[in-house]
């Protein structure tokens, strides 16, 4: 009898055992094709839930419940406080809803127990940084020294240099980067930002292209582009990027500003005048610049009329300008015919700015225009 018992206890037993091992199964199962909801029912099943409080955890966070997965996580660290895996993955979530200081203490925890392992080090950086602690680099720097390899690290404290404007050193980790992984996009990104500030534009340009080789088409990689060609006075290439770059922005007046003045240095004027005209529409400020700019435009088209609306416009944005005002009188100058009114537009500019810049250039119109007067009595 007794034999017989125990046999029957044994049976229950292993059918017990078989039966919670099914479970445990089932709901990874469940877990892995998605229906988390069921999952985290099934693992709820469970005898011992302290075996699955982490991966409830995880279904939990799959459904993007953090609430749920915070509870369990914590339940699965004070069910099993050497489990460094859990551990992990709970300082992890613990970053990404915001709780900085509790994700700190574990990743310090995580670290004291294994120091050679980048990762901590890496994550306890980004959680210093939302700190706003400055050892953060330290802890990028840690990641980088135990894993050379490590392209988040190397990101980290090469934005880091170029940010410090300490771009040698930048370039330095973009170089380890890629040797590891050519196509990294966002140490790409750095290594184009980095010539640019540098005003390498010539060595700036293939990085970018780089970028959009890579399919990373964005208003700032065509801008930076634009800003490049035309640094080298390749306009044409300049107004290509520029006009990309208003895809993504069509109300820009500032692009629009810029590429005006691009088709101007290519002596395309009826583009220029356009571009400006389009960008004057749109400028809710000071429009003093755009339309002296326009004025300039009209000017070497010989529409002189249209010239001396635009500087009017100009002086009325911007009274004080006495570029507009000296650009009016010097279109004037070249549109009327009456000398007299001539040399008095002059004469006044200088009663008024006796100390401009144009000073010089009025006494030789002045000049020509007295000598023309005094040839015509004749």
């Amino acid at each position: 009898m007794n034999k017989y018992v125990v046999t029957l206890s044994l049976i229950l037993t292993i059918n017990a055992i078989y039966a919670q091992d099914h479970v445990i199964e089932e709901a990874d199962k469940l877990y892995k094709v998605g229906n988390y909801t069921k999952a985290i029912e099934t693992y709820k099943t469970y005898d011992d839930l302290k075996e699955v409080y982490h991966k409830i955890a995880q279904a939990y966070l799959a459904l993007g419940n953090f609430d749920q997965a915070l509870k369990y996580y914590q339940l699965g660290v004070e069910a099993n406080p050497d489990d460094a895996i859990i551990k992990f993955n709970y300082a992890k979530l613990l970053t990404k809803t915001k709780k900085y200081d509790d994700a700190s203490t574990l990743f310090d925890q995580l670290i004291y127990t294994d120091y050679k392992n980048p990762n901590y080090h890496y994550e306890q950086g980004v959680v210093l940084e939302k700190l706003k602690d400055s050892t953060a680099i330290n802890r990028y720097r840690s990641a980088y020294d135990l894993d050379q390899t490590h392209q988040k690290a190397i990101f980290k404290i090469a934005k880091y240099y170029l940010i410090k404007r300490e771009h040698n050193l930048s370039h330095k980790y973009i170089d380890k980067g890629l040797e590891s992984y050519a196509n990294n996009i966002e140490l790409i990104s750095l290594k184009a930002q980095n010539y640019y500030y540098q005003h390498y534009y010539t060595k700036a340009i293939p990085w970018f292209k780089k970028l959009l080789e890579l399919g990373e088409d964005s208003e700032f990689i065509h801008e930076k582009l634009s800003l490049c060609y035309a640094q080298n006075s390749d306009y044409e290439d300049a107004i290509k990027h520029r006009k990309l770059a208003l895809k993504y922005n069509p109300f820009d007046a500032n692009a629009m500003y810029v590429i005006a003045v691009y088709y101007d240095r290519l002596s395309d004027f009826e583009n220029a005048e356009s571009y400006m005209l389009s960008a004057l529409k749109l400028k809710d400020v000071s429009l003093a610049d755009e339309y002296q700019k326009l004025g300039i435009i009209y000017n070497r088209q010989k529409k002189y009329q249209k010239a001396i609306e635009a500087f009017k416009k100009a002086i009325k944005e911007d009274p004080s300008n006495e570029s507009s005002l000296f650009f009016l009188i010097r279109t004037k100058d070249e549109f009327y015919s009456d000398v007299d009114a001539k040399i008095k537009l002059y004469e006044d500019f200088k009663k008024k700015y006796p100390k401009s810049p144009y000073t010089s250039f009025a006494d030789f119109r002045l000049e020509a225009l007295k000598k023309e007067k005094f040839l015509e009595k004749d």
